[in-house]
C-alpha cells in the first residue's frame, strides 16, 4: 500500500514537472504564431521569390536562381540609391539624435513651463510622417513657402537636387527626435544628482560635469537611440513618396522607394524582393557592426562611467 502511495505520488510529480516545463510555451504560443505569420513568413517567402521571374500578379513563374541578384549589382541604379540611402541615413541620424539630446538636456532642470515644452519638443513622436510630409511641402514650396520668406531666397526646396535629400532627411530627424528626447530625458533623469554635487564640491565647472559625468553616463542610451534611428532611417517611404516620389532625378530614390517603384510600377516583383534581401543584410551587417564596436568600447572601459 504504502509502495503504491509513493509510487502515485512519483507519477503526480512527473506530470507537474511535465506540465510546467510545457506551460511557458503554451503561454507564448499566440505570440509566435503571429510573429510566424506576419514576420517570419513574409521574410523566408520574399527570400523565395527573389529566385524566380513573377508575373503582374507577383506569381513565381520561372525560376532564374541568383539572376535577380546578379542584375541588380549590375544596375547602377542600385548603387545610387544605396549612396543616396546611405547620405540619407547620416542626416536622418544626426539631426535626429542631435535635437533630441539637446531638447532633453534643455528640459533637464525645472523652470516655469517646463511641461509646455517637454511636450512639445515629444510632439514629433505622436505627428503621422504623411500630414507632416504635407505641411512641409507647403512650408518648402518656392513661390509661397514660408522657408524662402523667411531667409529671402528663391530656391526651389524640393526640385533641386542639391536640397531635396537634406530636405527630407532634417524632416525625418525631425520626426525622430521626439521619441529621441523622451530617451535621453529618462537617461538624464537616471543619473545619480550625488555624482554633480560630489563634482561641485571638487571645484568642477558644468563643461566638465557635462564631459565628465552626464556623457558617459548617457553613452549606454546614447548607442540604443543611434542603432534605432539607423534602422529607421533605412526604413524611411512615406515622406519620399509624398514630397519627392524619388525625384528630382534619383537624387532621393532611396532603396526602400526603389524597392517600392519596383514592385508595384514596374511589376518587377522578383527582382524587388532581391533588392530587399539586399537591404536586409545591409541592416543586419551594420547592426551587427555598431554591437561590436560597442562590445569593443565596453571591454577598453569606454562606455563605464565615473
Amino acid at each position: 500500500m504504502i509502495h503504491k502511495e509513493a509510487s502515485a505520488t512519483v507519477n503526480n510529480k512527473k506530470k507537474r514537472e511535465g506540465t510546467s516545463l510545457v506551460e511557458p510555451y503554451i503561454y507564448l504560443l499566440p505570440a509566435a504564431i503571429i510573429l510566424i505569420l506576419f514576420t517570419f513568413w513574409p521574410f523566408f517567402k520574399t527570400i523565395y521569390r527573389s529566385l524566380f521571374v513573377t508575373d503582374n500578379n507577383g506569381q513565381e513563374a520561372v525560376f532564374i536562381g541568383f539572376q535577380n541578384y546578379i542584375e541588380l549589382f549590375n544596375n547602377p541604379s542600385f548603387w545610387n540609391s544605396l549612396w543616396v540611402t546611405l547620405c540619407f541615413v547620416v542626416v536622418v541620424v544626426m539631426v535626429g539624435v542631435l535635437l533630441g539630446f539637446g531638447t532633453a538636456m534643455l528640459c533637464h532642470k525645472s523652470f516655469p513651463g517646463i511641461r509646455f515644452f517637454s511636450t512639445a519638443y515629444s510632439l514629433p513622436m505622436a505627428v503621422a510622417s504623411s500630414g507632416i510630409a504635407l505641411v512641409f511641402q507647403v512650408m518648402l514650396n518656392q513661390s509661397i513657402g514660408i522657408l524662402n520668406e523667411i531667409l529671402g531666397t528663391n530656391i526651389n526646396w524640393l526640385g533641386d537636387p542639391k536640397y531635396a535629400l537634406i530636405c527630407i532627411g532634417v524632416l525625418t530627424g525631425w520626426l525622430n527626435s521626439g521619441m529621441n528626447f523622451l530617451y535621453f530625458s529618462a537617461g538624464l533623469a537616471g543619473i545619480d544628482d550625488t555624482l554633480y554635487e560630489s563634482a561641485s564640491i571638487d571645484g568642477a565647472n558644468e563643461w566638465k560635469k557635462f564631459g565628465y559625468i552626464t556623457l558617459p553616463s548617457l553613452k549606454p542610451i546614447t548607442f540604443f537611440v543611434i542603432v534605432t534611428n539607423v534602422i529607421n532611417a533605412f526604413q524611411g517611404f512615406a515622406q519620399i513618396q509624398i514630397l519627392t516620389r524619388g525625384g528630382p532625378g534619383e537624387s532621393t530614390n532611396v532603396i526602400v522607394y526603389d524597392i517600392y517603384k519596383n514592385a508595384f510600377m514596374n511589376y518587377k516583383y522578383g527582382y524587388a524582393s532581391a533588392e530587399s534581401v539586399v537591404l536586409f543584410v545591409i541592416i543586419m551587417v551594420l547592426t551587427f557592426l555598431l554591437f561590436r564596436l560597442r562590445g569593443g568600447a565596453f571591454k577598453s572601459g569606454k562606455f563605464y562611467s565615473n
